[in-house]
């Protein structure tokens, strides 16, 4: 029997690494690929319980597809093949982001020209304006959720403080959840709750808050900052975006808005989590250490991103049968994710600012251009980048 476990395991994680290496195009492609191989292929689960632990982990804040993932190892063997999951999930992308960010300052530490990614800046930009595009189609259904949508894009764009972010999520979900008589009620909502994880998750950010603000050390702020961060964002891998650009960018200025935006090009042509975007700037963030000390800021960036969603997906997954029957609960969800849509949109105009500058006829075609490819074609994002990067080198 116990054989027989570790053969399924093992069968488990090669299908994670698999999907590490394949898994293109974002949480939708991602969940399709879950789909064909989780359920077609192995049958962990039935395609309604996948379904069901998707829509679980939307509602939470953290990466989307990686906690899915994250879950589904804790569905099939527990904590410690949920955790060795998420390692070998995140891990490819993470490498080949610290190792982008340490190739640009050694390149720019020789005088090196790095040119060759211009293009890449306004074709992130695209992708910044397309997300905004598709998440505001899929969440905005009513006059109330339009109105929070605009409200947030412009209170975000306008105050430049991280903590706005998490102030915004806060009170358009609350605004929404008044309404929450308009969703029929479900009987039988009792619930008992496993406080552990909650706990955990509590203590880790209030400890490292509270240390960093002590010590004012360098690392242990930059895992409190992706901490907070990776436990207040909700909307998946685009919505860190403003984020992280106000935050990093323009509060901390841990990096340009030019490397900001050339790293973003380059996670949009990996396979795997956006969030491991973290990797690249907390790599950044430590360039005047060296390049060991760059790796370590990027690992570092890493487990503050990904551990908060971790703990309240083990949270929550315990109860969420008897949690998604309360009507107020999904009525806090519209207004979430129509600040979230807001916060997105807001993040196209604050990452075109930087391009403005030097606005030119090229810039705009290919922001425009990409925005096109996305919309009418089936391109994929790869593709497109390294479409980008050719031009660069040529150009």
């Amino acid at each position: 029997m116990m054989r027989a476990k570790k053969i399924r395991y093992y069968i488990f994680l090669r299908d994670i690494f698999i999907l590490s290496i394949t898994a293109f195009g974002g949480p939708q492609a991602h969940l399709a690929l879950l789909f064909e191989t989780m359920v077609n292929k192995r049958k962990y689960l039935t395609e309604d319980e996948l379904i069901e632990l998707h829509a679980l982990c939307q509602i939470l804040p953290g990466p989307t597809s990686t906690q899915t993932i994250t879950a589904l190892g804790y569905k099939i063997g527990g904590p410690n093949l949920a955790y060795l999951t998420l390692l070998i999930w995140i891990l490819p992308a993470v490498t080949i982001m610290i190792l982008a960010a340490i190739g640009i300052v050694t390149l720019q530490e020789r005088s090196i020209s790095i040119d060759f990614i211009k293009y890449i800046q306004p074709m992130a930009v695209g992708f910044v304006t397309f997300a905004a595009y598709k998440i505001s189609e899929k969440v905005v259904h009513t006059r109330t959720a339009m109105g929070l949508m605009i409200i947030a894009a412009v209170i975000s764009y306008f105050v430049k403080n991280p903590l706005i972010f998490p102030l915004i999520l806060v009170i358009s979900g609350s605004i929404t959840a008044l309404n929450f008589k308009a969703h029929p009620e479900q009987s039988d909502k009792q619930i008992k709750i496993d406080w552990r994880n909650f706990i955990l998750w509590a203590v880790v950010l209030a400890f490292f808050a509270i240390l960093g603000g002590i010590t004012r050390e360098r690392t242990v702020l930059l895992f409190e900052n992706f901490y907070r961060n990776g436990s207040l964002v909700f909307g998946g891998g685009q919505v860190l975006i403003p984020l992280f650009y106000t935050e990093f960018v323009e509060f901390k200025s841990y990096l340009t808005s030019e490397e900001f935006l050339s790293g973003f090009g380059i996670v949009q042509a990996l396979p795997g989590p956006v969030f491991s975007f973290s990797a690249y700037i907390g790599s950044l963030a430590m360039r005047e250490h060296g390049i060991f000390w760059q790796a370590i800021g990027g690992l570092i960036a890493t487990a503050g991103i990904f551990l908060p969603g971790t703990f309240l997906i083990f949270f929550v997954i315990r109860f969420w049968e008897q949690l998604k029957k309360y009507r107020i609960v999904k009525a806090s969800l519209e207004g979430i994710n129509a600040a979230s849509s807001g916060l997105v949109i807001a993040a196209a105009f604050l990452l075109f600012q930087p391009i403005e500058s030097n606005t030119n006829i090229i810039n705009v075609t290919i922001l425009v251009g990409t925005f096109i490819l996305l919309m009418f074609t089936k391109t994929p994002a790869p593709l497109i980048i390294i479409g980008g990067l050719i031009a660069g080198f040529i150009f």
